[in-house]
């Protein structure tokens, strides 16, 4: 019987139309270094640094397709005036070696309507715990809108010289928010149904393969798991996987976990820094997560490779390229994922400690990350994602 190759983790890799220097891909981690939805020398510096440390590929988080999309009130809209500073950053990147994918997509419930100063969109009526005000259910004008803004960003990604996309379809935001049967509450054809929930993911997904083809590579972020009772689950997510391998529209999947919304440390495993988010909100969201924070941000506990069990279950289904993400931070994490049928791996605290680490891999197989998961940098999205055992070489970004 002929023995299965097992793929060399640092070895150059196709992914789609691309080729990349190795398998090792830097997971989208909001940077907090954009300013009024520009491109900023410290966002150009953030991924230099990642791409100079030797991954295959870098990811810029996150880039909303529409101005009511954003996360924080700073963040990347595409449109015209984005155009040459995303330009000056691919070609950065570029010139370090390493690709750069930009991470595409629609917060939804997620958003921050207090800072983008526009009504949140969601599956369904809601109230947003993080602003304190109401999610507008997303007409069908608005899932129109929405999906033909992914295939229009898509476009303007090929235009200023990325690598690839990565479509969010995770974490509650806006598709995430329509695939979780606890959050969509619709009666129409965008409810009910996982076929149903389904919709406007694949709409996306179809929307964005149409407007490039095959010029850029296009990964899918799909959460298997929503941490949350009565939410998206591994069985649907497994079906979401095996339909979006059908449809055609993607060169490979990166499965993730957890709600933004509802629970954010489901993904992340670790400490669960409530004290520090609530140095750093507004009253009355700060006396909030003082006293039931610890509800919120539940701690789980971490290990290496956390979301492999369920991953692999993923793996079992589809043909599809599959990204490993989730405690990625040695060699050994690493060549197991080759040996489970994993064609790439994603990382992201590990590398905000040290962005070199897979240089250092690379040289000796035994290094081992000195991340600890203390889960800090969470909170530094508010000023500038970075490690806080780190001392700051620049200082924090404006948050205003």
């Amino acid at each position: 019987m002929r023995e299965k190759t097992v793929a060399d983790v640092l070895a150059p890799a196709e992914l789609g139309p691309v080729r990349l220097r190795n398998r090792v891909l830097k997971a989208a981690t909001y940077e907090k270094r954009a300013r009024r939805g520009l491109v900023t020398d410290e966002l150009i510096d953030f991924h230099v640094r990642h791409a100079a440390g030797g991954v295959g590929m870098t990811t810029v988080a996150y880039c909303a397709v529409s101005p009511e999309g954003r996360t924080d009130g700073h963040q990347i809209v595409w449109r015209d005036e984005a155009v040459p500073g995303l330009r000056r950053l691919t070609e950065a990147v570029h010139a370090e070696g390493a690709a750069i994918s930009a991470q595409v997509g629609h917060a939804g419930p997620v958003a921050d309507s207090t800072k983008t100063k526009l009504p949140a969109l969601g599956p369904s009526p809601s109230l947003s715990l993080q602003s304190l005000r109401r999610v507008r259910a997303a007409t069908s004008g608005d899932i129109d809108r929405v999906v033909q803004a992914h295939g229009d960003a898509a476009k303007m990604a090929v235009a200023t010289g990325f690598d690839a996309v990565e479509v969010h379809l995770g974490h509650n935001y806006l598709a995430s928010s329509f695939l979780s049967p606890k959050l969509n509450k619709r009666k129409d054809s965008y409810g009910g149904s996982l076929a149903n929930r389904a919709r406007l993911a694949l709409r996306i997904m179809r929307a964005v393969r149409d407007a490039v083809g095959g010029r850029i590579a296009i990964l899918a972020k799909l959460n298997m798991d929503d941490g949350v009772p009565g939410g998206f689950w591994l069985d649907e997510a497994i079906e979401v996987a095996r339909w979006l391998e059908a449809d055609g529209t993607v060169d490979a999947v990166e499965m993730t976990a957890g709600s933004s919304l509802l629970n954010p440390m489901y993904l992340f495993k670790g400490d669960a820094p409530v004290r520090e988010f609530a140095s750093v909100m507004r009253e009355p969201v700060r006396t909030g997560v003082k006293l039931v924070g610890s509800r919120f941000l539940r701690e789980y506990p971490y290990q290496d490779g956390y979301l492999l069990d369920d991953a692999r279950q993923v793996r079992a289904a589809v043909d599809l390229p599959m990204v490993l993400l989730g405690g990625v931070t040695n060699r050994q994490v690493m060549d197991t994922a080759m040996q489970e049928g994993f064609q790439f791996v994603a990382m992201g605290r590990a590398l905000l400690r040290e962005p070199d680490l897979i240089n250092r891999i690379a040289a000796d197989p035994a290094t081992r990350s000195l991340c600890n998961h203390n889960n800090r940098c969470m909170v530094t999205i508010f000023t500038g994602s970075r490690c806080v055992l780190v001392p700051e070489t620049q200082p924090p970004t404006d948050s205003r």
